[in-house]
C-alpha cells in the first residue's frame, strides 16, 4: 500500500497543489514549444517598449505579454493589501485572458497559492482544483498548470502569475524566463504607481492648505459683522431689527464658508483612506 505524505494529503483537501519550480526536477525537462520559441525575440521586444506606454497601463501590458508570448489562458498581478480589519490579503491588480473578470478581486492571505509563493521568496509551480474554490465561494476553471513567480519593491510585495487550463502541461523554462523579466518590470511599475499617488495626494493636500487659508480669512469678515452686529443688536433701539437681519445675513455667508471647509476635510479624509493602486 503507498503511503501518501501528509503534505499532499494537505494539497489535496484544500485544493491547492505547490512544488518549488527551480528544485523540480521533472520542469527543465519539459519540451520548449517551438512556436513560442520562434516569438521570443517579439516578446523581449514588446517587453523593453512597455515603459513607453502612459504608466496606468503598464501593469495590463505586462500580464498581456504573458498570456501573448507564454501560452497562458491567463495572467495577472497580484498585490498583497491589508485590508480596514487589519487582515491581509492579496489584489488582484491586473489581469489578461480568462480570468479578467476577476480584476479587483481579493483572496486571503493565509489561504492563497501567492502566500506560499511570499513566504518562500522563490517561485512555484502550482495547480488549483475545486476545493480552493469552494472556500472562496467562487466558481472558476481549475488551473491544471501554472507559475508564481515573487515580486518584492522595498515594502510592496506581491507576485505575477501564469495559468492553463489545458489538460497537458504548457509551460517550460523559457516561458519561466519570460515571466520572471516580467516580474522585474511588474515591481518598478508598481513602485512607480504608488509615488505617483503618493505625489497627487501631496499636491492636492497644498492645494487644499492654500484653499483652506483663503478660507479662514474669508470668515473673518462675516464673523466679526455677526459678532458687532448681535452686539448692537442686544444694546437695543429702534436700530434693533436691522442688526438682527444684517445678523442673520452674515451668519448665512458664514455657513456657506463652513460648508467648503468641511467638504474639502471630507475629500481629504477620503483620499487618505483610498487604498494604492
Amino acid at each position: 500500500m503507498e503511503i501518501i505524505p501528509i503534505s499532499e494529503i494537505q494539497q489535496a483537501e484544500t485544493g491547492m497543489h505547490l512544488r518549488d519550480l527551480l528544485s523540480d526536477a521533472e520542469f527543465p525537462r519539459r519540451k520548449s514549444s517551438l512556436h513560442r520559441a520562434d516569438r521570443r525575440f517579439e516578446a523581449l521586444d514588446h517587453l523593453a517598449r512597455v515603459f513607453a506606454e502612459p504608466s496606468n497601463v503598464v501593469l495590463q501590458k505586462l500580464v498581456d505579454i504573458a498570456v501573448g508570448f507564454c501560452g497562458a489562458d491567463s495572467a495577472g498581478i497580484s498585490l498583497e493589501e491589508t485590508n480596514e480589519a487589519g487582515e491581509r490579503r492579496f489584489r488582484w491588480i491586473a489581469i489578461a485572458g480568462t480570468f479578467s473578470k476577476y480584476l479587483n478581486g481579493t483572496t486571503p492571505r493565509f489561504f492563497s497559492p501567492c502566500g506560499t509563493c511570499l513566504d518562500s521568496g522563490r517561485p512555484q509551480l502550482y495547480r488549483v482544483t475545486k476545493p480552493y474554490y469552494d472556500f472562496l465561494g467562487v466558481e472558476a476553471e481549475e488551473i491544471t498548470d501554472g507559475m508564481l513567480i515573487p515580486w518584492v519593491s522595498d515594502d510592496i510585495r506581491g507576485t505575477i502569475w501564469a495559468i492553463s487550463h489545458q489538460p497537458e502541461e504548457v509551460f517550460d523554462i523559457e516561458d519561466y524566463k519570460l515571466l520572471n523579466s516580467l516580474a522585474d518590470f511588474a515591481s518598478i511599475a508598481v513602485r512607480h504607481r504608488y509615488q505617483e499617488e503618493s505625489l497627487r495626494k501631496r499636491e492636492i493636500a497644498r492645494a487644499s492648505a492654500v484653499r483652506a487659508n483663503q478660507l479662514a480669512h474669508q470668515i473673518n469678515n462675516p464673523l466679526q459683522s455677526l459678532t458687532n452686529s448681535l452686539y448692537l443688536a442686544s444694546q437695543g433701539g429702534h436700530a434693533t431689527q436691522s442688526y438682527v437681519a444684517q445678523a442673520s445675513h452674515e451668519l448665512r455667508a458664514l455657513s456657506e464658508l463652513v460648508a467648503q471647509l468641511l467638504n474639502m476635510s471630507d475629500a481629504n479624509d477620503w483620499l487618505s483612506r483610498r487604498q494604492t493602486p
